[in-house]
């Protein structure tokens, strides 16, 4: 049930801080799509711009800080995620009530579901993200490998597309060779990955790896690709707006994952990538998002080997969790340009104009139990300590006091740290974690801790599967 927008304590008048551009015309109301840290991070943006937000909600969210930040909040359901955020239609409702005239959707959620964009669209109300069309095209592994090819860009062998069973995945997986990894068609966030070592496992991995698709992303398709030895994952930032430029802004180094294919910290620039890699790399992921019509902010995610070889992995049709650190060594605020090419501004920015400074690094604070196998964390902060200092940014949504629920993502906070260099980063990392202090529930800071502070971390010495050896005693 939706109840009437309800105003909420605390509001700031917002303040204009960029001008318009004279030809458009800035939203005046814009309804953010989503909860938690990147609901704050985008009521902040819009408020810096002059432009009034609406949060959503759930009833197990009334009291979260997005609902306190915002000019107005409507209740959208219950506390599940299916009875709340993901219900189509309260969602849509509450634009309706609320006169929204564009929505962002954050990350997770519907910010890669085209039927969303579509029904947006049939609203009049603007989509803060790529045409649905772009997003049917790159949302599916299988058409966005096709159309990297089509892009002149390099990809992992494999099948063309989704193989019907885990027959014909024994066939393929011979042809290619082992190892292999089985990976859902659909979504992403390391749900409906399995990497396959011999013959004899393929089966059992195949039925792990298509049920837990079909629960994620309700689609249990399923397709094949060769295991890269010890790659790092290495992404790609661009934008693109309705006038046909599209700039990249450099990349994002991505390999600390857990056992799950999830990230646990993020690194702008990859100090090891060569300049020309780093172009190569970029304009590959141009000419990908060009193909396809892109417009608005997307990820090109590449898996890099030893000799700087790159291969397209998929690309994310939205924001993403690890943008702040791209935003502090280019000084672009991508939430602004977000909102300005949606608003159908020309991008403020050529390829020459971007340049990239310092270093730095994000830890994602999760409420999950290390040494509980990482199960989720739920209850009340009793104690919210986040570190603070020169180059130290937070984005959160947490506060002393505040109910983490078992219905949601356990991310907490995003820390990101700034350096002159990576060893100067690091070091402050190291600080503000020791500093972060958390009460009344389990998080992975002290876990985070160990990583930061062992030697394959501090040497830049790893790839996506290098947690799992550290967890196991090795690449200390």
């Amino acid at each position: 049930m939706i109840l009437p927008p309800a105003r909420c304590d605390a509001r700031t008048p917002a303040t204009r801080l960029t001008k318009p551009n004279p030809t458009t015309i800035m939203f005046s109301k814009v309804l953010i799509a989503n909860r938690g840290e990147i609901a704050c991070r985008v009521i902040r943006a819009c408020r810096e711009m002059g432009v009034k937000t609406v949060a959503v909600y759930s009833e197990a969210d009334s009291e979260s800080l997005h609902v306190k930040l915002a000019d107005e909040a409507v209740c959208v359901g219950m506390g599940t995620n299916a009875d709340s955020y993901l219900n189509l239609a309260n969602i849509l409702m509450a634009c309706q009530i609320s006169g929204a005239e564009a929505v962002h959707p954050g990350y997770g959620y519907f910010s890669e579901r085209a039927n969303f964009a579509v029904a947006l669209r049939s609203l009049g109300i603007a989509f803060i993200g790529p045409p649905p069309e772009a997003i049917e095209a790159m949302g599916d592994k299988a058409s966005a490998k096709v159309a990297a090819i089509a892009a002149g860009c390099p990809v992992v062998p494999g099948s063309d597309g989704s193989v019907p069973s885990d027959v014909e995945a024994l066939t393929v997986a011979e042809e290619i060779g082992y190892p292999v990894l089985l990976k859902a068609v659909a979504g992403g966030g390391g749900r409906g990955i399995r990497r396959v070592d011999a013959p004899e496992e393929l089966a059992g991995l195949w039925k792990t790896a298509q049920a837990e698709a079909q629960a994620s992303f309700g689609s249990g398709e399923i397709l094949i690709e060769k295991c890269v030895d010890r790659p790092r994952h290495v992404e790609i930032q661009i934008l693109a707006d309705s006038h046909g430029n599209a700039v990249y802004l450099g990349e994002r180094e991505c390999s600390i994952q857990n056992l799950r294919h999830q990230k646990l910290i993020e690194e702008a620039p990859y100090t090891d990538l060569p300049a020309e890699v780093r172009k190569a790399m970029g304009e590959a992921a141009v000419r990908v998002a060009l193909s396809v019509g892109y417009v608005n902010a997307g990820t090109v995610e590449f898996l890099v080997d030893d000799d700087f070889n790159f291969y397209f992995l998929e690309m994310n049709t939205r924001l993403q969790v690890e943008h702040p650190v791209t935003e502090e060594i280019t000084g672009l605020d991508i939430v602004h340009l977000m909102l300005k090419i949606a608003a159908g501004e020309k991008l403020p920015i050529t390829q020459d104009d971007v340049n990239l400074s310092g270093h730095s690094i994000e830890a994602r604070i999760t409420a999950q139990d290390p040494d509980n196998d990482f199960a989720p964390s739920t209850g009340c902060i009793t104690g919210w300590r986040p570190p603070m200092g020169r180059n130290i940014r937070m984005e959160s949504h947490c506060y002393a006091g505040l109910v983490v629920s078992p219905y949601y993502d356990p991310l907490l906070a995003k820390l990101i740290v700034n350096g002159r260099t990576r060893e100067e980063a690091v070091r402050k990392l190291q600080c503000a974690l020791e500093e972060f202090d958390v009460e009344g529930i389990k998080t992975n800071i002290p876990f985070l801790r160990r990583i930061v502070n062992s030697e394959g971390f501090q040497a830049n010495k790893f790839d996506t599967r290098w947690v799992g050896r550290f967890m196991a005693g090795e690449g200390r």
